[in-house]
């Protein structure tokens, strides 16, 4: 009698002990039974609850399951398996499905169990795969197709495919069949739709704006870095060179084993400095002791940031970790910083190298160079940290403040692409879609500023305008009539959808809050993930009278009966629409254009509202209404943060939310922020929702005829206001306007006559297309495309910005009128202007031999306004600014369009009409200034020489025989 064998015997008695309990307390119960049950399904946790929702969506309740034949068994304890439990549950069926997660603990258990059965008695096992036996015990076929998968969490939907799966073989009511059909059908249809779902409309997660990030994750020209755990994992997305990812504690592991195989000399890796204190060192300290050739850049940013915001546990300063990773024999070690004074007189082991973060790419290509284990230390606080301490003051805050002033802007995307910052937002002008800086969202951390663009300029001590809420009475709600509220006859799922930080979440908690003060079953699952960084965030709530009514806790396929749709890309993923059933959901929608990722990388990018609501229309039988809920909030209390609760009114209002007004203002109050804001923007969505002209005219501001910029655009198409779009005339004479004060009335001649030219031979073209019988159509600017195109771009070409507009533009009363109004007090008195330009002339080079900017301060507005006086010289041989290759350039592209114009003048027709339109649009990509206009001329011409051949060969027969 051994220790060992006593130790046997503890465990097989406590063993015993706990099947003797699981047994005693009913852990494993048969939640339905039939009379004469053939099929039984066994889950567990929430695959049960899963299980039961999919029978449910079948059409089998409690009463046609018996009918059917089948028996489900809830288990409670899935390990040790009770092998009682098992025997009683198993005795008599023909099947059993097994529903459960990830692998197959439940199923290989039962099986266990059942080995030693009788054939006859035995009854099939299916789970993963779908048991192929032939009904008398025997199996033909061990392993049959996939039923569920192993992989991520399952759905009802895949579990009512797996059961109608199964019954298939089984004899079944002709009504409980045709009802399964129809689900299936319904199934189909979803998923067919979500194979065919674009692929363009997503919003990513991103850093947020001033990010440390941004800039600290950026590699050199040919090199590469390696992920880890932390925000930074996100690179892996945002095309900056970075690949993999590893476990906490394995950056860079891939690596050290990968080193002595390749020809690749060496490699970055980001590790965060939560990850470094957790277990990151050991990383480092196995890469030293491979002996790789590898730079660690440890993203010191003094939070946990990817979580909310927490401190690293323990203590954790860059001088501690400068002394362990000298300790742990690293070759090199570098301090990169957004702020290098705040080391001044600080000790540091070994005298580490100290640096500004624009120094960056120079330091990593030398540490690439070096032999062994190098370490780069990025200092620079997280901005969502420095955000949160600003409010509370334990942060300083400078009174700085950037600014783009849209005439002088481009719209080459430079500065995004030098911030990676969604601060820096697009905004449509009449002449093409330029860039602004969100002062709301904005963290003040200037990288954009070094985008190579005379437009930016910073204002030192300029505060942002606070919008004042209109001077109106605040909105009663009594006098609306009161809805008719949605039955609970079934759970009624509510979808909200949303952008993560602007408190889609908040939502889902008040009705959550409003359904349990009225005695309600409810539950509320946030799908966020990565979504408190701009991504998309879903909270699928389900109210029913009954909490048993409630099974899965996400809303299954097609059973949304609203969509809260607090952002409409988000509203368009394929998930989203896969609740939606068309003719049963309706919804909200705001449409407020909000960016999303991909405007960093594409200059050319507009918020897609035609295809969002086209997919929304589509995906809801046209049961969908869209407001400016961001504008409307902004119009009438002040921020745009109410624009949730507002919506929320809104739909409640329409009848659309099974609670009581009572439930959910109570729910208001007890969430104890702003509420008597929250309250007023509730009650407005009401007013929104009975009478949104009603809500248009309260919001409406003296001097904005459109009130809150066409706030309340529901279904109703009376509801809508507008911008009328501008005319082909009226595109020429402000071009004519802009190209006077740009030079002179000559200037604006010339290019009035060029256009005229172009329309008086499109426009009988088209008429003589239209007199012989085919398509042909003048009237609105869209019906002349080609005029159009040349009006914009012609207009472009002729009005480049040299050194003389941009001197006019930065010095025009209406730049300093915009100023105004963005910030509080006058430019120049209560706040310095200060310009961030590089004069060709005077600027000097960075390490790549481009031009740098220099800070030139409010002494360079007059001299701007004198300079902008000798514009005249322009083009002249007393042009001291006209010899640059770059101004060569741009008037030679003056030249070669007008002469591609006559030759337009001389040669159209129908089937060269496509080529010449994109001819003459082939400026719209012309953006920039210096060295970046000067690839994207470039690009340009190597287009127009192909277009320019295409011309004047010809289009392919076929499109001649199409025209004819």
């Amino acid at each position: 009698d051994t220790p060992l064998a006593q130790e046997a015997r503890l465990l097989d008695y406590k063993l015993y002990a706990a099947l003797a309990y699981v047994r005693r307390n009913r852990l494993n119960p048969i939640v339905l039974d039939s009379p004469q049950a053939r099929f039984g399904i066994m889950a567990a946790g929430k695959a049960y609850l899963d299980t039961r929702e999919a029978l449910r969506n079948l059409g089998l309740d409690d009463e046609a399951c018996r009918r059917v034949g089948i028996r489900i068994m809830k288990v409670g304890c899935v390990w040790p398996m009770n092998a009682q439990d098992a025997r009683e549950f198993a005795t008599g069926l023909q099947e059993i499905l097994v529903v459960e997660e990830k692998r197959q603990i439940l199923e290989y258990a039962l099986k266990e169990e059942l080995y030693n059965w009788r054939d006859d008695v035995r009854p099939r096992v299916s789970g993963k795969f779908q048991d192929q036996g032939d009904g008398g015990g025997e199996w033909t076929q061990p392993r049959g197709p996939w039923l569920l998968t192993p992989h991520a969490d399952l759905s009802p939907a895949m579990i009512a495919r797996a059961i109608a799966k199964c019954l298939e073989h089984h004899p079944l009511p002709e009504d409980i069949r045709a009802g399964i059909a129809a689900h299936l059908t319904v199934l189909d249809a979803k998923q067919a739709a979500k194979a065919a779902a674009p692929t363009d409309l997503e919003r990513k997660p991103w850093f947020c704006s001033g990010c440390p990030h941004n800039t600290s994750t950026r590699v050199p020209e040919g090199s590469r870095a390696m992920a880890g755990i932390g925000c930074h994992y996100m690179t892996i997305w945002m095309d900056r060179r970075t690949e993999t990812f590893s476990h906490m504690g394995g950056e860079g592991a891939a690596w050290t084993g990968q080193h002595h195989f390749t020809r690749e000399k060496h490699v970055f890796v980001n590790l965060g400095d939560g990850t470094y204190f957790h277990s990151g060192i050991l990383a480092i300290r196995a890469a030293v002791a491979s002996k790789a050739n590898i730079t660690y850049k440890i993203l010191y940013n003094d939070a946990v940031a990817m979580t909310g915001g927490q401190p690293v546990d323990g203590s954790l300063t860059v001088t501690d970790i400068v002394a362990q990773v000298a300790a742990e024999g690293v070759t090199h070690i570098v301090i990169v910083t957004d702020d290098p004074g705040r080391y001044k007189g600080v000790s540091l082991a070994g005298n580490p190298p100290i640096h500004h973060r624009d120094e960056l790419d120079r330091v990593q290509r030398e540490l690439r160079e070096m032999q062994g284990t190098t370490v780069l230390i990025y200092d620079q606080t997280c901005a969502t940290e420095k955000r949160r301490r600003r409010k509370r003051g334990t942060y300083p805050d400078p009174a700085l403040r950037a600014y783009i002033n849209k005439e002088v802007c481009e719209g080459c995307g430079d500065c995004s692409q030098a911030s990676n910052c969604l601060s820096v937002e697009p905004v449509e002008t009449p002449r093409g879609t330029k860039r602004r800086i969100n002062q709301s969202s904005c963290n003040k951390d200037f990288s954009c500023v070094k985008g190579y663009c005379p437009s930016f300029v910073t204002l030192v001590g300029a505060q942002p305008r606070r919008p004042r809420p209109a001077d109106i009475p605040a909105p009663i709600g009594t006098d609306l009539p009161a809805p008719i509220l949605p039955s609970l006859e079934t759970p009624y799922g509510v979808l909200v959808t949303g952008i993560g930080g602007t408190g889609v979440v908040t939502i889902g908690n008040l009705l959550g809050m409003a359904a349990h003060l009225e005695g309600k079953g409810v539950s509320v699952l946030d799908m966020a993930g990565l979504a408190q960084k701009g991504g998309a965030v879903t909270s699928h709530i389900r109210i029913a009278n009954d909490p048993a009514d409630i099974m899965a806790t996400r809303i299954p396929t097609g059973r949304a009966r609203l969509l809260l749709g607090c952002d409409a890309i988000v509203s368009t993923a394929a998930d989203v629409l896969d609740r939606v059933e068309a003719g049963q959901t309706r919804a909200v929608i705001n449409d407020t254009p909000a960016p999303t990722a991909q405007v960093i990388h594409d200059a050319s990018w507009r918020y897609p509202t035609a295809r969002t609501r086209e997919r929304l229309q589509t995906a809801l039988g046209g049961q969908c209404e869209f407001m400016d809920a961001s504008a409307l909030a902004l119009s009438l209390l002040g921020d745009t943060i109410y624009a949730n609760p507002l919506m929320l009114g809104y739909a409640w209002q329409k009848g659309w939310i099974p609670l009581e007004e009572g439930s959910l203002r109570r729910a208001i109050e007890l969430n104890a922020v702003m509420v008597e804001k929250n309250l007023a923007a509730f009650d407005w969505g009401r007013r929104a929702a009975h009478d949104g002209a009603a809500a248009l005219l309260a919001a409406q501001r003296p001097g904005d005829p459109a009130g809150a910029g066409g706030a309340v655009a529901t279904s109703k198409p009376t509801t809508n206001i507008l911008p009328l779009p501008e005319t082909l005339d009226q595109c020429i004479a402000r071009n004519e306007a802009w190209l006077t004060a740009y030079q002179s009335a000559a200037y604006a001649r010339r290019y009035r006559a060029a256009v005229d030219a172009v329309r008086a031979r499109e426009e009988s073209l088209l008429n003589a297309s239209a007199t012989a019988g085919r398509p042909g159509r003048v009237g609105a600017a869209e019906d002349l495309p080609l005029t159009l195109a040349v009006a914009h771009n012609l207009a472009k070409l002729m009005a480049y910005k040299d050194e003389y507009e941009v001197a006019r533009l930065h010095a025009d009363p209406s730049f300093m009128a915009d100023l105004r109004e963005t910030f509080e007090g006058e430019p120049g008195r209560d706040y310095q202007i200060r310009f961030h330009m590089a004069p060709p002339t005077l600027a000097k080079r960075d390490e790549v031999h481009r031009p740098k900017k220099t800070e030139f301060g409010q002494w360079m507005l007059n001299a701007m306004k004198l300079l902008a006086r000798f514009r005249r010289l322009r083009g002249t041989a007393l042009d001291p600014f006209g010899r640059s290759e770059e101004r060569r350039r741009e008037r030679a592209w003056i030249r070669d369009y007008e002469i591609m114009l006559d030759e337009f003048v001389r040669s159209l027709d129908l089937a060269r009409l496509p080529t010449a339109i994109e001819l003459a649009r082939l400026p719209e990509t012309i953006r920039g200034y210096g060295y970046i206009k000067e690839a994207a001329m470039d690009a340009a011409e190597a287009r127009r020489a192909a277009l320019m051949e295409q011309y004047r060969n010809g289009p392919a027969q076929e499109i001649k025989r199409a025209v004819a």
